[in-house]
């Protein structure tokens, strides 16, 4: 039977594919890659990542990826050393019942107490890292609000849509790296490390997820995770309606506006904040009412209006606003130190009948 590395090898050179662009096109590094085709794991910092990869690896070759998992599992089985015990002379038969009657009594004793700790485990928890592998798969529904909470393999995160009921993202690892099943496909997130996922694979980032903290040796103790949803992802995002739009006239402000894009429709677009400082933040993203946070450095706010947003700042000068608009970056300039600062950023309609989008400072 061939080996899990030649069937990838065979079939990536039979499709003419090179290291590269395979490399490329699947966001692996070509180390890795060459590490699965080579069948060699030392390449890889942990388990979870070599199963991880391989899936995606087998999944992009139209290979049976779970053939090739039960091909790896097979192979680590047959390099597994001999059990010691398989190595021991067999005791003469009758030493049997000497050995066996106290034995047996000598197990039914550990099993009785073992059951009463088990038993009063199920309800311990210590500093929020289960101790019982009984314990139910958990579900949590996440909101706008930043969810910051210990999950365990099996858990389930559910995000509410208008249409298509509830996305659902379950808990796959937890050993070394964070692993999450999502409907585009399998993510692994490190210690310490913030990742963006694209959940309905739109290439758009829906979520933001940060690992403080994850064992490398023992996967009951679980991770602990935060995850920010972008605003609007939990809701389908509908058209952007001409009349919600208002024209360039109808703009009251004695600054004159700065257009940063347009086009022949207006479309919701992304705002992504970084603060650099401590900050006063307020925003108001369409017509829903303003939320006020307080923000320090190193944190980040992200936001997807559908028409306008509108931005208050206590401190301009420590906040980078960057938006996203048909798949282009536009930086905002940092104001002065101290300075407090309202704008707006939203569609508007132009007499020549373009689309633009403009940020206007407000008094």
């Amino acid at each position: 039977m061939e080996s899990y590395g030649e069937l990838l090898q065979k079939t990536r050179e039979r499709k003419a594919l090179d290291l590269d662009r395979v490399s490329r096109e699947i966001s692996i590094e070509k180390r890795y890659i060459q590490g699965l085709e080579a069948e060699d794991n030392s390449v890889f910092p942990g388990d979870a990542y070599m199963v991880g990869f391989l899936k995606n690896y087998a999944d992009y070759l139209d290979l049976d990826s779970e053939f090739l998992l039960k091909l790896y599992r097979n192979k680590q089985i047959q390099e597994a050393p001999l059990p010691q015990g398989l190595y021991e002379r067999q005791k003469p038969k009758f030493f049997l019942p000497a050995i066996i009657i106290p034995s047996v009594f000598f197990v039914a004793v550990i099993a009785v107490v073992l059951s009463l700790l088990v038993v009063k485990k199920k309800h311990k928890i210590e500093e929020g890292v289960i101790v019982s592998n009984s314990m139910k798969n958990r579900q949590f529904e996440l909101t706008e609000k930043k969810f910051t909470q210990r999950v365990y393999k099996g858990d389930q995160l559910f995000i509410p849509t208008e249409n298509e009921g509830k996305i659902i993202l379950t808990v796959r690892d937890t050993l070394s790296a964070f692993g999450i099943d999502t409907p585009s496909g399998i993510y692994y997130i490190e210690l310490a490390e913030e990742s963006e996922l694209d959940i309905n694979g739109d290439n758009i980032s829906d979520m933001i997820v940060y690992v403080s903290d994850i064992s490398s040796t023992d996967e009951t103790r679980g991770a602990e995770v935060s995850v920010l949803l972008r605003h609007g992802v939990s809701v389908e995002t509908a058209a952007v309606a001409a009349e919600e739009i208002p024209f360039a006239s109808e703009i009251k402000s004695k600054h004159p506006h700065k257009v940063i894009h347009e086009d022949n429709r207006a479309y919701p677009f992304t705002i992504n904040a970084s603060f650099r400082g401590p900050c006063l933040f307020r925003d108001r993203v369409d017509n829903s009412q303003a939320v006020e946070s307080y923000f320090a450095r190193g944190d980040l706010f992200t936001a997807t209006p559908r028409n306008g947003i509108r931005l208050w700042m206590s401190n301009y000068n420590t906040v980078k606003i960057t938006i996203i608009a048909d798949s282009k970056s536009f930086d905002l300039d940092i104001g002065a130190a101290g300075q407090i600062f309202v704008e707006d950023i939203k569609w508007i309609k132009d007499t020549d009948g373009k689309y633009k989008l403009v940020v206007i400072e407000l008094d």
